[in-house]
């Protein structure tokens, strides 16, 4: 980071220049020498790293397994899936030279993994006794993207995919499920974002799955951001990569199967979620330094009380002594910036008295406090300071969720106050695509845990039997 940061412009003045202002002066990335594609600088990427630390001990809780597969499609292979090319064709970026010389077949960048990961089971699976078979990858991806913006929509973006294959419609639903669950976990409780969980819509659902369920977050701007998915597919993909098994009655039977993914697209989320017109705001257990100890000056008493604090609490924080040549000022503006949710001021007054000034990121206070108190103090407020993310994101969530029964009202809200509507919805893809072109918004979910009552359609009228979160998207 650069030793002068520039300013940040208000998040209530212009949102989209807001989050592009925060995101640079983190230090969170630069962009790549191709369009649409991002450089992760250390402080982005580790917050990467922290998201899939605990997403990778859940999969492997329900005996997912880690591999890796080529990141190059030949065409042939990816056209086997007609619903599945169709969905991404506009998107496909395509490997059509080597050096001078042409290739005999066009190869695709994945944009995903499903093809080549179904072609190699179709060889692999040969007996009820190979499933279910349980595999995820870290990796990146390529969907060439007309619009980008850092994190949220880039043409090249990191991931994870999780693939599985079962011997029975019940498991495979199970898993995505079961999936579903544990991006829940990971958004409430890590990322500290309030989601809605359902199902998607025909329209929205993923290319080729029977059905697609998501995690769906609200930004303080009142726009919805899909943080993660789970797709079941039954045997659509067993049938067109021809995965068959042998049952226990000897009898031949396609495999059935479930995918299931999150991006560094959640980083966006907690940006746009969390953060303030003092830069950035992050969750302690996804931040990357979660303590810093700011000097005010490199005496020796000074120096020693800092040490003394770092080794403390390093056994139990990720903890940064910032020992750079730059101001006392600017180090503690760095630190907020940054999203550091616990800075410790350590100066000579302050010592003459026994005490440390410490603050806390959310709230951007100063509190002094007895050396021989800080850890305790600070194993607490780092729970007060998570607590407090979670309901500022879901008071904004409480206060921009609505109800909406025409299209009338539904647009009304939605240029008022953007947030999620919940509307009576006929599910049909005709009457979606019109709600589309009318509002530019589509739908989010068919939310858990609301009752599905019979009702008209509030865009076309049609009996409509399910009720849908509608709302404008990044």
């Amino acid at each position: 980071m650069a030793n002068k940061m520039e300013k940040i412009t208000s998040r209530d003045v212009d949102f989209s220049q807001w989050y592009t202002d925060v995101v640079k002066n983190a230090g969170l990335m630069d962009y790549g020498p191709v369009k649409g594609t991002m450089i992760f600088k250390p402080h982005g990427y580790a917050i990467w790293e922290q998201i899939q630390k605990f997403a990778d001990l859940e999969f492997k809780k329900l005996d997912v397994q880690n591999v890796y597969f080529p990141l190059l499609i030949p065409e042939k292979l990816f056209l086997a899936e007609k619903e599945h090319v169709e969905g991404f064709a506009p998107e496909l970026a395509t490997v059509t030279k080597v050096g001078n010389k042409d290739l005999g077949e066009n190869l695709f960048i994945r944009p995903t993994s499903e093809v080549i990961i179904a072609d190699f089971l179709s060889r692999e699976i040969k007996s009820y006794r190979d499933l279910p078979i349980k595999y995820n990858q870290w990796a990146n991806v390529m969907r060439w993207e007309k619009t980008t913006r850092p994190f949220l929509r880039s043409s090249e973006f990191l991931w994870q995919e999780g693939h599985t294959f079962h011997s029975s419609r019940e498991e495979a639903k199970e898993m995505t499920l079961d999936i579903l669950e544990v991006y829940k976990k990971l958004a409430n409780e890590i990322l500290l974002l309030p989601v809605i969980a359902g199902r998607k819509t025909e329209k929205e659902k993923f290319a080729g799955a029977q059905e697609t369920y998501t995690i769906e977050s609200l930004m303080y701007d009142g726009q919805s951001l899909q943080s993660g998915t789970s797709h079941y597919f039954a045997d659509n993909f067993a049938k067109a990569f021809n995965i068959k098994f042998q049952n226990k009655e000897q009898k031949e039977e396609n495999a059935y199967s479930s995918s299931w993914g999150i991006s560094t697209r959640l980083i966006g989320a907690i940006i746009m979620t969390h953060s303030d017109d003092f830069g950035l705001v992050l969750p302690s257990q996804v931040a990357p330094i979660q303590i810093s100890i700011i000097a005010i000056n490199d005496s020796e008493e000074v120096m020693n009380v800092s040490n003394n604090l770092r080794s403390k609490l390093s056994s139990d924080f990720r903890v940064e002594l910032d020992k750079t040549d730059k101001s006392f000022g600017f180090k503690i503006s760095e630190a907020e910036i940054k999203g550091v949710p616990i800075r410790i001021e350590v100066g000579p007054r302050d010592l003459k008295e026994g005490v440390v000034t410490i603050s806390r990121r959310d709230l951007r206070n100063k509190v002094q406090v007895k050396l021989e108190e800080v850890q305790n103090y600070i194993s607490k407020e780092i729970i007060e300071h998570d607590k407090n993310l979670y309901n500022k994101a879901l008071e904004n969530r409480e206060n921009k969720t609505f109800k909406a029964n025409s299209l009338e009202e539904y647009k009304s809200i939605i240029e008022k106050t953007p947030g999620f509507v919940l509307v009576p919805f006929c599910g049909e893809i005709e009457c979606e695509n019109d709600v589309k072109q009318k509002t530019s918004t589509n739908s989010r979910c068919i939310p858990e845990g609301i009752e599905q009552t019979k009702s008209n359609c509030f865009n076309c009228n049609k009996e409509s039997n399910m009720m849908v979160y509608f709302a404008r998207a990044y």
